[in-house]
């Protein structure tokens, strides 16, 4: 008669732990290559206005963000509490805003230099005058695309 072996315990082999730090080094360079550092710290106050009929760029343009307001209240000692234009951590006043831009598209590559978007994030209570200014600048440096920044929602009424 044969001879019937009875089965062994059903026992899990163990899980090889050799590969494990192949696949933290795979995560980590993942997370180095997708992750975007913030560029730099806002210093104007940025209550930005509400507006109905919003879109989002679809583009991938290269962008330089401009902002206006009123200093916050740690830079108003050195700045005053007047509204000033931000671009790249720096303080510029109007009629010296097209030298950081103008810096920036030398940066860019050939085909880039002509799409550029000018986003600009304005907080609702700056005066009008300042934006008619910054934007005869950009006319002047022929930096013609303009996005406005805006959270969508319905606008507020004069007054507000």
């Amino acid at each position: 008669m044969a001879k019937f072996n009875k089965k062994k315990s059903d026992e899990v082999p163990p899980i090889s732990t050799a590969s494990l730090p192949d696949i933290i080094f795979m995560l980590l360079f993942f997370f180095m290559t997708v992750t975007q550092t913030k560029d730099g710290e806002i210093k104007v106050a940025n209550d930005i206005p509400s507006a109905d009929q919003v879109q989002k760029l679809d583009k991938k343009d290269p962008v330089i963000y401009v902002y206006a307001g009123e200093p916050l209240q740690r830079y108003q000692d050195k700045f005053g509490k007047n509204a000033k234009l931000q671009i790249n951590d720096v303080f510029v006043d109007v009629d010296q805003v097209g030298t950081p831009i103008l810096k920036y598209k030398e940066g860019l590559q050939e085909r880039y230099k002509d799409v550029f978007i000018t986003s600009l994030k304005i907080d609702k209570h700056t005066k009008m005058g300042i934006i008619g200014d910054l934007k005869e600048q950009l006319r002047e440096i022929n930096a013609l695309k303009i996005n406005y920044i805006t959270k969508e929602g319905k606008p507020a009424v004069l007054g507000d």
